[in-house]
């Protein structure tokens, strides 16, 4: 199988993150996003134009958790996407939380504050930050409510949920997001940064 990824991706990111976790191999093939033939070609691959995409023969695959359920399930006897019905639910619970909630929130503040200028779009817009910062919050309260007596997201051991919800984290530092008032996040995030996975995928980020 190949992942079609670029590393300062959150999405591509937990897609790896799962591999890496399971065991399985991938080819990786890495996108410049900011070259317009690897764009062109991305296109050809995913008509949305973004990364990642899995290639597994002649299947494609796009979308970072349905990437993420399907690499699951190649591996018999795996944890980290339960197979009782409503064990896994939850998983998907947080799955498009994470998609629909919490990475939209981040990536408002990771567009302002670090991609736009990077980009040649101009500086950050601070009506834009102030969005993104409220509707952080507004997540970061339920995911903090929620890891008040938890190790992690869903059940008593890592899943696909703390893969999702955790890799739009990677931006913590660069773009400054306002979680610090959050312990009980703080305290899982380092918990999920412990994991083999987290740390074979991190890279440098740069500041905004």
């Amino acid at each position: 199988m190949r992942l079609y990824h670029h590393p300062m991706s959150s999405n591509a990111r937990r897609a790896l993150m799962t591999a890496i976790h399971l065991g399985l191999p991938l080819e990786l093939a890495e996108v410049d996003l900011m070259n317009a033939d690897d764009r062109r070609r991305l296109a050809e691959l995913n008509p949305n134009g973004k990364v990642p995409v899995l290639a597994d023969g002649a299947f494609l695959l796009w979308e970072s958790c349905a990437i993420m359920q399907y690499l699951a399930e190649q591996v018999p006897g795996q944890t980290i996407y339960p197979q009782a019905p409503q064990a896994r639910a939850d998983v998907n619970r947080w799955l498009f939380w994470a998609a629909q909630h919490f990475a939209p929130a981040i990536s408002v503040l990771a567009w302002e504050r670090a991609w736009k200028g990077m980009t040649g779009n101009g500086p950050a817009d601070p009506l834009e930050e102030a969005r993104g910062e409220r509707d952080l919050h507004e997540c970061a309260v339920v995911l903090d409510a929620h890891l008040a007596a938890r190790s992690w997201l869903s059940g008593d051991d890592v899943t696909l949920a703390d893969f999702a919800v955790a890799a739009p984290l990677m931006y913590s530092e660069a773009v400054r997001l306002p979680l610090a008032q959050y312990r009980h996040i703080e305290t899982w995030f380092a918990r999920v940064r412990q994991l083999r996975a987290w740390q074979e995928t991190e890279v440098e980020l740069l500041p905004g």
